[in-house]
């Protein structure tokens, strides 16, 4: 089974070949909602937004050079996203037009999360965590904090205003001081508010942890997956797992609620609606989806559903496949998902699909694709055997996986 090595993955997409559709083309990473308003982001560069009632795009935005990781509602109404460009843009949701309305850059590294200011403090604050280690607060007066060992995964201002980050050193940190709330031997992946000065955060190994003032640990029931994404609502916490499920806590009592079992695959993003009756996901099916808090039931689906698989393949090929088909396509000729199609890759040399824009590593072309080359790069991995490349970080560790999915390749690629 394929482990993600790198439980915060930043997949830069390429620039499109054609005008591409009304749909993200890759995992969706970033979620955001206000009344009117429902964003998501993906690792196709894309910020969609959407008309959540009629299940159609109301605009789309492609303008940052990679993917797009977090995003953030600002007091004044703008909406800003960052990603792996280490740019942030802000837009004018209403009439985003093709460029932002301004650019903030600083960063040297991909931008992993961002938070606005807490509402009833309009004082423009916007900030954002950085893969090169440092915090940044947007505002008035731009800050810059250090003090995480290694890249910082996530931001939240608690309600009293208060700056928290994590990171992959383990630590959840408060500034300006960077005084270490709580420290942990596993990266943090997951930050949010919690009413009363608290902060949730989660990590790794899938439980989830309510912090308090003074660094006194509310521990949720576990629900025994790496946890990416948390949001809160009305008393509840919901907890995205690259399982593929989303877990509901209660907050008063630290009772799990309910699970929402999705389609298996991971989960990236969820947010609240503004009255907290629906919670949205976004993950690597490539789709934003809405349930029902109350029950947990699905209600429904926005974007273009993954690309059928052809039947007849190889079964375990087909199913370590799953996680490839999120940004490759099988068919020939151009596509709108995220990286390059698959079709014909063996004999193909690296970086060599007409038509589509590779990173500057990848259209080296030092490396003809067999299935060798294929078995060596999910054996040690893309940030080993292509150092440099925008990637994503993944091996497949079981032996047999790695021969499944050779044999469904050499079957499905023809």
């Amino acid at each position: 089974m394929a482990r993600l090595l790198a439980l915060w993955l930043l997949l830069t997409a390429p620039a499109w070949a054609q005008d591409p559709p009304a749909m993200h083309g890759g995992p969706v990473r970033a979620l955001v909602t206000a009344p009117g308003l429902l964003a998501s982001a993906g690792f196709d560069s894309a910020v969609i937004l959407w008309e959540a009632e009629a299940g159609t795009a109301r605009h789309v935005m492609r303008w940052h050079a990679g993917g797009v990781n977090a995003l953030a509602l600002l007091a004044d109404g703008r909406l800003a996203s960052a990603g792996a460009d280490g740019r942030i843009a802000l837009w004018h949701p209403q009439d985003p037009g093709l460029e932002p309305a301004e650019v903030l850059e600083g960063h040297t590294a991909p931008i992993a999360g961002l938070a606005a200011a807490p509402n009833g403090r309009p004082d423009g604050r916007l900030a954002s965590a950085g893969w090169d280690g440092t915090v940044r607060v947007w505002g008035p007066e731009t800050a810059v904090f250090s003090g995480h060992q290694g890249p910082v995964n996530a931001v939240a201002f608690r309600d009293d205003g208060v700056l928290a980050s994590a990171g992959s050193d383990g630590t959840v940190r408060l500034w300006p001081g960077g005084e270490v709330l709580a420290e942990y031997g596993l990266p943090r992946t997951a930050l949010a508010a919690v009413p009363g000065a608290r902060l949730a955060v989660a990590g790794v190994y899938g439980a989830v942890r309510v912090l308090g003032r003074d660094g006194a640990e509310q521990v949720l029931a576990d629900a025994g997956r790496p946890v990416v994404a948390l949001a809160v609502a009305e008393g509840v916490l919901a907890a995205a797992s690259l399982g593929g499920d989303v877990a509901l806590y209660d907050l008063a009592g630290g009772r799990l609620l309910r699970m929402l079992e999705g389609t298996g695959q991971p989960v990236w993003a969820v947010a609240f609606s503004p009255d907290a009756k629906t919670l949205w996901t976004g993950g690597a099916d490539r789709r934003v989806r809405g349930w029902d808090v109350a029950t947990g039931r699905h209600l429904s689906s926005l974007g273009a559903a993954p690309e059928a698989v052809p039947a007849g393949l190889d079964p375990e090929g087909t199913r370590v496949f799953r996680a490839c088909g999120a940004c490759h396509s099988l068919q020939p000729g151009p596509s709108a998902l995220a990286g390059p199609s698959l079709h014909g890759i063996f004999g193909r040399r690296m970086g060599g699909l007409p038509g589509y824009h590779y990173s500057p590593r990848l259209a080296q072309g030092d490396i003809i694709w067999t299935p060798a080359t294929v078995a060596d790069l999910f054996t040690r991995g893309p940030d080993v055997v292509t150092p440099g490349t925008t990637m994503p970080m993944q091996r497949l560790d079981d032996p047999e996986d790695r021969a499944a999915l050779l044999r469904f390749l050499e079957q499905a690629t023809r």
